[in-house]
C-alpha cells in the first residue's frame, strides 16, 4: 500500500450551494468527513493543495492523515465533484475509517514477466479487457495493484482473474465468475501475406497491360509500312 499523504483544513459552518460559491471564490474546497458511526464533520480546505492531490491519482486508493483544528483523522477519498469546465476540483467526500473499516476499491491490474512468455516469442500480442478490478479489503490495506505472472501463457489463451496474485485479505467484487482479464492473440501475418499477395497481383496486371500496349503499338507501326 502507498505511504500515507497529509493534508490540513478547517472547520466549516456554512452550508449549502451559496457558501459553497463563496468558499470557491477564497480559493477554498468545500468538503466533509463522514463515517465510522461518527457525526460528518464540514470542512474546507486548500485549493492548490487539492488539485495537487487529486492530479496525482491516488485519492481514492491512499489514505489521508488529515488534520481539523487539534484533531486528526485517517480518510479516504471517496468521491471528488469537478468543475465542468475548468477540471479543478470543487468538493470532496471523506470516508473516516479505523483498522476493521472494509471497503470496496478499483485497484490497476499489472501483467508481469511478459518477456519471459512463449506467446512473445511468437510475437503474439496482449489485448487488455480489464485494466483495474473491484476489490473488497481494509480501507488501512489497500494494495497498490495486482500481479498477475505472463510467464507460462501461449497464444490463443485468455488471462482470468483466478490467474492473478490475489493480495492478503483482499476478495474480488465479482465473485460468481471468473473475470477476463485478458486474450492473446497470434500476430496478423495473414493480414501481411495477403496485401502483399494482392499488390503482386496488381504488379502483375499492370505489366501485361503494358505489354500489351507496346504489342499494339508494333502493329500500328507494321501498318503503316
Amino acid at each position: 500500500m502507498a505511504k500515507n499523504y497529509a493534508m490540513t483544513a478547517e472547520l466549516r459552518e456554512g452550508t449549502g450551494k451559496g457558501a459553497a460559491r463563496a468558499l470557491r471564490r477564497e480559493n477554498k474546497v468545500p468538503a466533509v468527513i463522514y463515517g465510522d458511526g461518527k457525526e460528518p464533520i464540514t470542512i474546507t480546505l486548500p485549493e492548490k493543495e487539492s488539485n495537487l492531490e487529486y492530479r496525482k491519482g491516488h485519492m481514492f486508493t491512499t489514505l489521508c492523515e488529515l488534520e481539523v483544528g487539534k484533531d486528526k483523522h485517517l480518510v479516504l477519498a471517496r468521491d471528488v465533484q469537478l468543475h465542468v469546465v475548468k477540471d479543478t476540483v470543487e468538493h470532496i467526500d471523506f470516508l473516516r475509517v479505523s483498522p476493521k473499516t472494509k471497503i470496496a476499491v478499483n485497484v490497476p491490474v499489472h501483467f508481469v514477466n511478459e518477456e519471459n512468455a512463449p506467446y512473445t516469442e511468437e510475437k503474439g500480442i496482449l489485448n487488455v479487457t480489464r485494466f483495474e478490478v473491484e476489490l473488497y479489503c481494509r480501507a488501512t490495506s489497500i494494495p497498490d495493484a495486482i500481479e498477475v505472472d505472463m510467464s507460462e501463457f501461449n497464444i490463443g489463451d485468455a488471462v482470468k482473474l483466478s490467474n492473478a496474485t490475489m493480495p492478503e485479505g483482499a476478495k474480488p467484487v465479482i465473485d460468481d465468475r471468473d473475470i477476463t482479464l485478458a486474450t492473446i492473440s497470434a500476430p496478423r501475418r495473414i493480414e501481411v501475406e495477403e496485401d502483399e499477395a494482392a499488390e503482386g497481383e496488381e504488379g502483375e496486371a499492370a505489366e501485361g497491360e503494358a505489354a500489351e500496349g507496346a504489342e499494339g503499338e508494333e502493329k500500328a507501326e507494321g501498318g503503316e509500312e
